[in-house]
């Protein structure tokens, strides 16, 4: 008679263990790292499983948008929580204990991201589909953790993910016949538990150590793979004085021909091919794929910041604007650590020099620095990494993109290195600011003024945004902001592609496109403003008065010794202009143009548009104080050079 296993039904004939080896960290994903066992080169294919990975997550590493095809994936959750989302808008968080069955069929593209700080442990396994199910429409089969049935005797714990076991059934529905049982034994205890003959099944190990196979066999430690051979059940032993936990997996072979590249997994070759181009082109199951990605990635959780006290972060990904708005709380800036333009520069070196290489700030680490939930245990890192920036925040022909480069210098410290505190000497910005280089102010200020001037005008939250800001360069020291908003305003935003693109306009309200985003939708001025409100809830003081802060401290004391001089020298026909010719609109710069024969204003990027047929003569002024006096004496010879 054969031995009776804890559910009652015999085992003829024990599998025993055919091979061992012990699955070792590799990196995966963005900063992920995994213990990946089947599907590395020691066993590239176990019928029907293609790969089963123990992850360890950490924010902001993780496993951003990427496809699959021809298979199913099952993330079962060991500790914390990881968030989901994929192109046809499912999107939910699945903790610890919870399971996903996803079925990938014909296509899908979605993003797996650690929800919130700590470390995020689980399993996923990938499991194969036959050729008659591995272009059906995906889907989801999603069970919280006290909804998955589970049961107890004899010292013996089993959790049914998928298939039976002690009396016990799953709910899963699987198109590749499969078990998945968690069992957890205490020490003493003897489990045998039956598997289908026919079927290929194997053993990890996730705590303890324990025997299998044999009861004499060597005993067997966590992070191993066990392969089993042929027989119709398992036997397993733990004699250590501690619990024992393991996964025991098994499949209904499929017999199929088998090609995999990557995430795709087909029967043939010309299968691969046809996916790759499928994916490509955004057909026959990625049509959802063209302009979808992954809207937010919650880098450091707010809920956690307000617990502990720490920074938070997080970067939103608009399809909209096809760029990125990032943002977040309790952030430092250091000027020291960002080389920038400080003003003075001779106006001939000004003019037609390269903008993007020589106007854009470089930023070295820790230019930003954001305090983590980890206290003195939390080692100096880089808040990002290069992964995450080519998910969210890409670039094309390696142009230079301002906000790439502000979120890659943050790095990430711990309490006792974020030096930040109210008692010390550091300025802090209480209200929620907007971030952006006085390369890209230049350049959206001017698409609004001088080409879309036409035939709309600015609402109150431009000229919010465009009359009150300060320069970085005018701080002495570190900066900390409450809420600090870093946005793509230059070339990144459809309002300045529109002038190089064949964009069809038909403006829509920001709260409709929020809800039904569309690249051709973007006429509206307001409408980056009301995309920053709609994405962050960011109230925008439409009424707020301001004023741009002057280069000079002194502005005022100098504009009224020049005025004094251009009202003593009428014959010069002199136009004193009070600000910054380049905020000027360009009608407004070319009448000045017209009505004077002498111009003198602070330079900045507007006189790079009217470079041809001017004479420039540049008073050289360094420092945010000047001598009035001495731009008296140096206007006075530029004027007697010029015959007046």
């Amino acid at each position: 008679m054969p031995e009776k296993d804890n559910c009652g039904v015999g085992i003829n004939e024990p599998r025993l263990v055919v091979r061992k080896f012990l699955a070792r960290p590799q990196h995966e994903g963005v900063g992920a790292v995994v213990r990946r066992s089947i599907g590395r080169f020691e066993i590239r294919y176990f019928d029907p499983f293609l790969v089963l990975d123990e992850f360890s997550v950490t924010a902001p590493a993780g496993f951003p948008d990427h496809p699959h095809r021809g298979f199913e994936t099952v993330t079962y959750m060991l500790q914390g929580s990881v968030t989901h989302e994929d192109f046809e808008g499912h999107k939910g968080t699945i903790g610890a204990g919870d399971v996903q069955w996803m079925t990938a069929g014909r296509g899908i593209v979605h993003s797996e991201m650690p929800a919130p700080q700590g470390t995020q442990k689980g399993l996923q396994l990938w499991v194969n589909l036959s050729s008659k199910y591995k272009m059906i429409e995906p889907r989801y089969q999603e069970m919280s953790s006290k909804d998955i049935v589970e049961t107890a005797k004899d010292g013996i714990k089993v959790r049914v993910i998928a298939g039976e076991a002690m009396g016990i059934k799953s709910p899963i529905y699987t198109r590749t016949p499969t078990m998945y049982l968690d069992f957890t034994l205490d020490p003493g205890s003897h489990l045998r538990q039956s598997i289908p003959k026919s079927w290929n099944a194997f053993v990890y190990v996730l705590e303890g150590e324990g025997i299998f196979g044999r009861s004499k066999s060597s005993p067997v430690n966590a992070h191993h793979l066990l392969l089993l051979g042929v027989g119709d059940g398992l036997e397993a032993w733990n004699k250590s004085s501690k619990l024992l936990r393991f996964v025991l997996i098994g499949g209904e072979p499929l017999g199929e021909p088998l090609v995999q590249f990557g995430p795709f997994v087909m029967n043939t070759q010309e299968e691969i091919d046809q996916t790759i181009d499928d994916f490509e082109n955004y057909t026959n199951g990625f049509e959802k794929a063209r302009h979808w990605r992954s809207e937010l990635a919650d880098i450091l959780p707010a809920k956690v910041a307000l617990r502990t006290g720490s920074s938070w972060f997080r970067c939103h990904y608009s399809e909209t604007l096809r760029a990125s708005i990032c943002e977040g709380g309790k952030i430092r800036m250091d000027p020291g650590k960002i080389e920038m333009s400080r003003g003075g520069e001779k106006l001939e070196d000004v003019i037609g020099r390269n903008e993007e290489e020589e106007e854009l700030p470089q930023l070295h680490d820790g230019a930003f620095v954001v305090e983590g939930n980890g206290g003195s245990r939390l080692k100096r890192r880089k808040l990002v990494g290069e992964g995450f920036l080519d998910e969210f925040i890409p670039v094309e022909d390696d142009s230079s993109h301002p906000i790439r480069e502000f979120i890659g210098s943050i790095v990430i410290v711990g309490a006792d290195d974020f030096d930040c505190q109210e008692f010390k000497l550091y300025f802090w910005v209480d209200e929620p600011t907007l971030l952006v280089t006085r390369f890209e102010y230049a350049n959206l200020f001017h698409t609004v003024t001088d080409w879309y001037s036409a035939y709309t005008q600015l609402d109150e939250t431009w000229k919010a945004l465009f009359s009150s800001f300060r320069f970085a360069k005018s701080f002495t020291g570190p900066v900390c902001f409450r809420h600090v908003i870093f946005s793509p305003l230059g070339y990144e935003t459809p309002l300045v592609r529109g002038l190089s693109e064949k964009i069809k306009c038909h403006g829509v309200s920001a709260h409709d496109l929020q809800h039904s985003p569309d690249i051709h939708k973007t006429d509206r001025l307001s409408e980056f403003g009301e995309m920053i409100t709609a994405a962050f809830g960011l109230p925008v003081n439409r009424h707020r008065a301001g004023k741009v802060e002057p280069r000079l401290s002194n502005e005022q004391e100098v504009f009224s010794s020049l005025s004094s001089w251009a009202s003593n020298h009428v014959e010069c026909k002199v136009n004193l202009i009070n600000g910054l010719f380049a905020h000027m609109p360009m009608k407004e710069q070319v009448r000045a143009v017209q009505d004077a024969s002498v111009i003198i204003s602070a330079h900045g990027a507007g006189l790079t548009h009217l470079r041809k047929g001017l004479e420039s003569h540049g008073i050289h002024l360094y420092g945010p104080y000047v001598n009035p006096q001495i731009v008296i004496n140096r206007l006075d010879r530029i004027m007697r050079s010029l015959g007046c």
